[in-house]
């Protein structure tokens, strides 16, 4: 197979799980160059990731890749990818999309004008979530109606609530929401883990959605929920003939009768090495089953990757398929702009304490 070549706009955290994920798969990806403001900072990510670095954008179109990665600030994540959408086949962007209704009109526009533009949002990738999808998707616990959602922030917990709920871009919503703030003990960063007990006031967003199709959601986030091991990430969605609970699913079968069934999730661990704490151990999900049937096999195989990254390199391949005309794209622009919309206007009804409607957007009419 031809490897797919790209090449990665920015040098931030993010960037770098797309350089994770392509040495993890050097079959399928080529990472031809990171494009860096400074000469300094080329070179400290040359170094220090064994990659090419350069601040030339010619030198990055010269490698023809076919899609380009940009991972910059989520403020000026829509104008770059405006640019860089005009420069190469396809542009594979990080989350959200955009932070105002504006940004994400521009960049519907230019999808409707031909360009290809695909949003990474990765967390319906993740092998457990995708398993948990597959799951409400077969009805088991009947059609999913209520959620009760504390697994991600913003954007991605906007897009696995529809997913799970089945909530297409085009249905309106209302949502009420608050922010709340309580002190916690400090765990693991990006960057350090800490033993010394410090504590910080950390936020809780609490919102409920209400959808115009009768389906509502409880969102519940911590700042501290994704590193944190005293914070636990939770699932509980329910339909008329039972719920999900985590990795536990409460349903009737066709007799009627009461069935209690666990998601099998199996993982291998890897120590890596690596001087980052939230980096020297990974967890790689080997397969997934329920009720004796496998739902889940990594798609590439068994690569050393953790969920996130595991996500990433699903969205990384969709992206080239959809490049080269051989895919439709990974994740519709219509969903990726309405799961930035939603989170818009939670924070809006977080700030404000009071309820904000859906209006309709040029995306989703």
């Amino acid at each position: 197979m031809q490897k797919y070549k790209f090449i990665i706009i920015g040098s931030g955290w993010r960037s770098l799980y797309y350089v994770r994920a392509a040495k993890a798969l050097p079959d399928m990806f080529e990472l031809c160059a990171m494009y860096c403001r400074t000469p300094e900072k080329a070179e400290k990510m040359a170094r220090e990731n064994n990659i090419r670095a350069t601040t030339s954008i010619e030198e990055c179109l010269s490698f023809e890749p076919d899609f380009a990665v940009v991972a910059v600030s989520k403020a000026s994540i829509a104008d770059i990818s405006l640019e860089w959408v005009e420069r190469v086949p396809s542009v594979l962007c990080e989350t959200p999309a955009a932070l105002d209704i504006e940004n994400l009109n521009k960049l519907w526009k230019t999808h409707q004008a031909g360009r290809k533009l695909v949003v990474a949002e990765q967390f319906t990738r993740f092998p457990q979530y995708k398993a948990l999808i597959e799951l409400a998707n077969r009805k088991l616990i009947g059609v999913p109606d209520f959620l009760n959602i504390s697994l991600a922030h913003d954007y991605h917990g906007a897009s696995l609530t529809r997913a799970l709920l089945g909530v297409s871009p085009d249905v309106g919503f209302s949502v009420r929401g608050k922010i709340y703030k309580y002190p916690t003990v400090e765990t693991f960063t990006r960057y350090e883990r800490f033993h010394d007990g410090r504590t910080a006031d950390k936020k809780r967003t609490v919102a409920v959605f209400e959808f115009e199709n009768g389906k509502t959601a409880l969102f519940d986030f911590d700042s501290e929920q994704y590193r944190s091991p005293i914070r636990h990430n939770s699932v509980k969605l329910r339909g008329r003939r039972g719920e999900i609970a985590d990795n536990t699913v409460y349903y009737l079968n066709d007799k009627f009768e009461d069935v209690k069934s666990e998601l099998e999730i199996k993982t291998r661990t890897i120590e890596t090495g690596d001087p980052n704490p939230s980096l020297a151990r990974i967890e790689e999900v080997t397969d997934i089953t329920f009720e004796g049937e496998k739902i889940y096999t990594p798609k590439f195989g068994l690569r050393g990757l953790p969920q996130d990254e595991t996500a990433v390199a699903e969205m990384m391949a969709g992206t080239a398929e959809y490049s080269r005309g051989a895919a439709p794209e990974p994740y519709p622009l219509t969903d990726a702009l309405q799961d930035a919309y939603m989170s818009i206007l939670l924070h809006r009804a977080a700030d404000s304490g009071g309820t904000v409607k859906s209006e309709k957007q040029i995306w989703n009419k």
